[in-house]
């Protein structure tokens, strides 16, 4: 028997319902409460790894819904703590063994680097660093070479099964699945009679598209997403205000325009 609700609410994390620097969600905090005071489902859907996501699905309170977790390539269980088997995972690292020398040096993912070589680039804490690193399904990484010598690394890959999605700051590896599949799985178990989907990089693309409302938040860090489908229709809009700023006037405008109070 499929469970439904009025609305459920998919939101990307980094530079989206947190602070891209801080990681601070607290100037969401009167839509978050909101979603919670009605009808209305909150799924989390991230780059970060089901242990991480856990985490702060637990500390905003949103345990009962499912969570779309490292890209789109696994699913996190409601009340699930994130301990996956990390076969797909190893697969992906395998395929990066593949790649020559001279193109393989050009990607550092974080299963090459030490945990404070993680916490410097993210700003993470040592703690939460580690279970960036807890990896069960892709592989995020940074890029420093060129572009054309990019496309040769992904053809290779994309020959052992691994395909690649640029997210805010990282390129990420996996075996294929990302945020819409997820998504559109889940819709299909609740049949919400709404959704809002919420993002700021290219790797949400898909997500903002198949929403019935689609929310680009503005990213100052990143570069600017282009025209999408259904934007010139209102269908997709635009926040002024970055991060969770803007996240929390967007959604609190959208509960409004379907009548959720």
């Amino acid at each position: 028997m499929k469970v439904s609700c009025d609305l459920i609410v998919f939101t990307d994390l980094d530079g989206t319902l947190i602070d891209h620097h801080t990681y601070d969600y607290a100037p969401a905090s009167p839509a978050l409460n909101s979603i919670k005071n009605l009808s209305v489902g909150l799924v989390l859907a991230s780059s970060k790894t089901a242990p991480e996501v856990s985490k702060l699905r637990s500390e905003i309170g949103v345990e009962k819904w499912p969570a779309i977790v490292e890209n789109g390539a696994g699913i996190l269980a409601p009340f699930d703590t994130g301990c996956h088997d990390d076969s797909s995972y190893q697969t992906v690292r395998a395929a990066l063994e593949q790649v020559p020398d001279d193109l393989r040096r050009l990607f550092c993912g974080f299963g090459d680097m030490f945990v404070d070589q993680v916490m410097r680039i993210t700003g993470l804490s040592q703690t939460d660093a580690e279970l960036a690193q807890s990896r069960s399904f892709s592989e995020p990484g940074i890029w420093s070479g060129a572009s054309a010598q990019k496309d040769i690394f992904l053809d290779i890959l994309k020959d052992h099964g691994v395909r690649a999605q640029q997210g805010g700051r990282f390129l990420t590896l996996s075996l294929g699945a990302n945020k819409v599949d997820q998504m559109r799985d889940i819709i299909t178990a609740y049949a919400p009679l709404n959704t809002i989907a919420l993002g700021d990089a290219p790797n949400d693309i898909a997500m903002l598209e198949a929403a019935d409302i689609g929310i680009v938040v503005a990213n100052p860090s990143g570069p600017s997403l282009p025209t999408l489908r259904g934007e010139k229709e209102g269908r997709i809009i635009r926040t002024k205000d970055a991060g969770p700023v803007g996240w929390n006037t967007a959604v609190l405008d959208a509960l409004m325009h379907l009548n959720l109070k």
